[in-house]
């Protein structure tokens, strides 16, 4: 094992910060700020390093959501997270297949920066209460009730039915399947009525301002979009679920994120801002341990 305490848990760090920020670039950039702040402290006198880092990360992270909030009061249009690729093992730990989702994580956007903290570090990490009060300076009673309020306010949003592994799959293989060969029907049986599109380009690339809403728009948007010349679309694996990323003329256009209930797609999140899709070349390491 490594015996350097930061490399050891410098994955799990990112995942705390990602999961925290919804975007791997300002991740990495608390992750950065943590070793900084770590390569300065007596390491000798740490009794628990591993609770000691994730501590740093976690108030890197929260002086970094505040100033991430003003930023995305200005953002052109919808506002979704970074997406990752990540390898197929990921989805085999469930807890942070879901944790990770692009569904998750822009509900996770909807919380406050102290409740997100909580949220991710009990609820995710399962960090002991008076842990998670080290790590965002309040008592373990005012985390408490912390805690549950962030519960209440995710469970009322959060996808309201578990799917298997091999259930979105299936469809997301008939999504693809639809997608590729222009078939509205095909993609009408798969999509649920009340689907909601929601495309992110950030003023950046071409992208729906608002949500599209019902299946018959939302297939209608796929089949001309679809019909773009050297159009590709090819399933991978993002935040730890299926999903497909769509090429334009051989280059990474959009990576798309399906969240599915009831055997159809209920949510596509479209992410096309260029600066979003930097690190779908190499999959990155997510971990809770």
């Amino acid at each position: 094992m490594n015996d350097n305490p930061f490399a050891r848990h410098r994955s799990l760090l990112f995942t705390v910060a990602y999961e925290m920020l919804g975007s791997a670039a300002d991740a990495e950039d608390v992750v950065q700020e943590t070793w900084l702040r770590w390569a300065n402290v007596d390491q000798t006198v740490v009794r628990d390093p591993r609770a000691y880092l994730v501590r740093i990360v976690t108030r890197q992270a929260l002086n970094r959501l505040r100033s991430l909030a003003r930023r995305r009061e200005d953002y052109v249009g919808e506002w979704l997270p970074e997406p990752l690729l990540t390898s197929p093992d990921v989805a085999a730990d469930v807890e942070l297949a879901e944790s990770v989702s692009i569904a998750m994580l822009t509900v996770l956007e909807t919380l406050g920066p102290a409740e997100r903290a909580v949220f991710v570090l009990h609820e995710v990490f399962e960090m002991p209460y008076e842990e998670v009060a080290e790590a965002v300076d309040k008592s373990p009673s005012a985390v408490r009730q912390i805690a549950h309020r962030a519960r209440e306010h995710v469970a009322a949003r959060r996808p309201r039915m578990h799917v298997t592994q091999t259930q979105q799959q299936e469809v997301v293989d008939r999504f693809l399947a639809a997608v590729r060969s222009g078939d509205l029907q095909g993609l009408l049986d798969v999509l649920a009525p009340d689907v909601v599109v929601v495309a992110d380009g950030g003023g950046v690339a071409a992208a729906a301002r608002r949500p599209i809403v019902g299946a018959r728009p939302a297939a209608n948007f796929l089949v001309r979009a679809a019909g773009i010349a050297d159009f590709e679309v090819s399933a991978v694996w993002l935040n730890g679920s299926p999903a497909a990323r769509i090429d334009i003329a051989g280059a990474l256009d959009t990576a798309v994120s399906l969240a599915v209930e009831n055997g159809r797609i209920t949510r596509i999140y479209a992410v096309r801002n260029p600066h979003k899709l930097a690190r779908l070349e190499g999959v990155a390491e997510l971990t809770r341990s």
